[in-house]
């Protein structure tokens, strides 16, 4: 009987009966901190992770994107990522800006559709802003503002909408992405590989020495990263529930696993323990695992911990060097090895290691479907396992071509209105160029050496004491 109830738990107009306020909290919680993971972690990490002259730009690209996409996002983008079909593979476009369709419930999850939206959103800022690590150090700042409306518009609502709608294609043939190693990870490494290769490579001098102009700030960064996790897949089932905790929990053991194999490697190929090399190592393991981080046991995510940090090392430090097209691309970020290899190494796992009594909790239909190969093999349902195996690398194929594609046309379209890449010039002076500011003041009280070409964010003009001094001088 209602009546019996807590006066904290009646239903009301602003708490109703459907909504648990458990879950709600959660979700907005973890929302937060893949928001987290961007602004600032990945701003941080890419402003620390680059040459001095290029950490400003580097930083704002990410902030940049952020903001873009949330616009973009409740503009049209969240409809046709979660919305009505369009086709099966699409949403119609539409606005989520109005109170009735924001406070109603979202799906059949225990909160409402403003909280979906913020969570949704998070997602996809991220994945814009790990596409941006792999142009760093010259892409045209004008040609990232276009790029970015335009491939998530194109692109990543595609991949959403196929794979984490109930009603797209690759949903209903049962792939499994817990939370985003096709649809964030594997889209973001290839899309920014494709783009690279369309922006065309750093300057010769950047590209044979890009030292990072504060280590320490970036592991900020990576910390930043790394603990934003939790919220990343934790937020999966959309519920704070048991799940929710398998998750959180096989997302760091597999994270750490991944970068402790990757420092080895390091250690014992070269005889020290790179610190950017542990990042790398640590990010691969976060990546590797999201598609199946509550799906999958313990022992699993050490397992695939162990391989994330070996095969993309494999991929980075030994065949990129043997094959042309990943030699001529220049990843600045390597976000090819640490997202799109990481994601499909991911995908691939979750395919042999999905528990069926796993997928129960996280699934709300068709549970019986889901099973890893392993426990195919196991339960005597073989072609069911191999089923899934199929399905997960349909997946990837179909993930990497529509990324392919998409941002080729992307980039060739934005070349049509500016230049992809910045000029000779610009490229040789960085930030100061670009954005008339640089990241560290290193001359006199925090003044800017005189030979920059912008010495203030301001005009002279409107100092007159500043100008004639200049003109004293």
């Amino acid at each position: 009987r209602m009546s019996s109830l807590p006066a904290n738990l009646m239903p009301s107009p602003a708490a109703p009966d459907w909504m648990n306020k458990g879950d709600n909290a959660w979700q907005l919680t973890a929302a937060t901190m893949v928001g987290l993971q961007s602004v600032p972690g990945l701003v941080i990490l890419y402003g620390s992770i680059v040459k001095k002259k290029w950490a400003v730009n580097s930083a704002f690209m990410a902030l940049y994107a952020f903001a873009m996409v949330l616009v973009c996002w409740v503009g049209w983008a969240y409809q046709m990522s979660f919305g009505k079909e369009l086709v099966s593979f699409w949403g119609k476009p539409d606005v989520a800006l109005d109170q009735k369709m924001l406070l109603g419930q979202a799906m059949t999850n225990a909160f409402p559709q403003a909280t979906m939206v913020f969570f949704q959103f998070v997602f996809a800022a991220i994945t814009l802003i790990l596409i941006a690590g792999a142009l760093l150090g010259r892409m045209n700042f004008h040609a990232w503002m276009l790029f970015v409306p335009l491939w998530l518009t194109f692109s990543y609502t595609i991949g959403a909408y196929s794979i984490w709608n109930s009603n797209g294609w690759l949903s209903r043939a049962g792939v499994i992405d817990y939370c985003g190693g096709y649809v964030i990870h594997l889209s973001s490494g290839v899309a920014g590989f494709t783009a690279a290769f369309w922006v065309g490579p750093r300057t010769a001098k950047d590209r044979e020495r890009f030292p990072p102009n504060n280590i320490i700030l970036m592991l900020a960064g990576a910390g930043l990263l790394w603990m934003g996790w939790t919220g990343f897949n934790g937020g999966g089932p959309y519920a704070a529930n048991i799940d929710a905790s398998l998750a959180v929990l096989n997302t760091h053991v597999c994270a750490a696993t991944s970068l402790l194999v990757w420092l080895f490697l390091d250690i014992t190929f070269f005889g020290k323990p790179s610190v950017i090399g542990a990042v790398q190592g640590m990010i691969t393991g976060l990546v590797c695992i999201t598609p199946a981080a509550g799906v999958v046991q313990g022992w699993a995510a050490i397992i695939m911990g162990m391989l994330s940090g070996s095969i993309p090392w494999y991929t980075m430090m030994v065949l990129h060097k043997k094959f042309s097209i990943l030699k001529q691309v220049d990843d600045t970020m390597a976000v090819f090895h640490t997202h799109a290899v990481a994601g499909s190494l991911g995908g691939v796992l979750t395919g042999f290691f999905a528990e069926p009594k796993l997928n129960g909790l996280f699934f709300t239909s068709h549970v019986d479907r889901y099973i890893g190969l392993a426990y195919g093999l196991k339960n005597g349902r073989t072609g069911d396992g191999m089923r899934q195996m199929g399905m997960q690398i349909g997946g990837i194929v179909f993930i990497i071509v529509v990324n392919v594609v998409i941002t080729s046309l992307i980039c060739l379209l934005i070349k049509l209105i500016v230049p992809l890449r910045l000029s000779d010039e610009d490229m040789q002076i960085g930030d100061d160029a670009i954005h008339g500011e640089e990241a560290y003041a290193l001359w006199g009280d925090g003044e800017k050496l005189e030979t920059s070409r912008h010495n203030s964010v301001y005009d002279l003009e409107e100092f007159p004491a500043a100008t004639k001094k200049v003109s004293e001088v």
